[in-house]
């Protein structure tokens, strides 16, 4: 049982900018190819950093509302600096949160909730841009069939992993909301294929109604 790779899901033509890049350009270069961010990288091909729409915005945000009507709260001293910038180099959010394309989805979705961030240029071994990897790209496994889903559990969870008759739990998967049912010979077993069904890329939910035979979870006790 395996989950899907980064390197899978991946956009691999990646739309990149040099760190020269002047602001307008930057924003015709985002409009034209209808993307929402794009790595910054240095003459190696290596990831300096990432500039977006919201990196773009600042320069709006610091414009002096003539009116009076919209009291902004001011810019920080960092956010001024960005809004001021002119270039790649002094636009971008930096330095470039990066993915390997071998990580699978969960470390890739783990990185973007750490660091706050809606996609991840992927680097090689020499740390060179290859790809990049998005949120929407992430959510891709969630478009798998139910089949293939009810296919991995039975063949990887309770048959490979588990060693389970196929016979005593049956697998039921509808828009990526499986349940379980059958019998298993011990109680503690039940949370573990619980576990492990949810693990698998594209599952939802995970409802159980499986019986057990013996209930190994009991403490033992001792007369006196």
């Amino acid at each position: 049982m395996e989950h899907r790779t980064v390197g899978e899901l991946m956009t691999r033509d990646v739309i990149h900018v040099r760190p020269e890049m002047p602001f307008k350009e930057i924003v015709k270069t985002l409009a034209e190819n209808d993307v929402t961010a794009v790595p910054v990288v240095d003459a190696g091909g290596r990831p300096m950093g990432v500039v977006s729409e919201a990196d773009l915005l600042r320069k709006s945000a610091d414009q002096t509302d003539q009116s009076g009507l919209m009291p902004v709260p001011p810019l920080e001293a960092w956010e001024r600096a960005k809004a001021e910038g002119a270039r790649a180099e002094e636009l971008m959010s930096a330095p470039a949160v990066c993915a390997r394309q071998e990580w699978n989805v969960v470390e890739a979705a783990r990185l973007m909730e750490v660091q706050n961030v809606k996609r991840l240029p992927v680097v090689d071994e020499t740390d060179k841009l290859v790809g990049i990897v998005s949120r929407r790209d992430l959510l891709r496994i969630f478009l798998r069939h139910d089949d293939a889903i009810r296919d991995e559990i039975k063949r990887d969870v309770l048959d490979r992993t588990l060693g389970l008759a196929p016979s005593g739990v049956s697998v039921e998967v509808c828009e990526g909301q499986v349940t379980l049912s059958g019998s298993v010979e011990a109680r503690s077993l039940v949370p573990v294929i619980e576990r492990l069904c949810r693990s698998v890329d594209g599952v939802v939910s995970v409802a159980e109604h499986l019986r057990y035979e013996t209930d190994d979870t009991r403490s033992a006790t001792f007369g006196t």
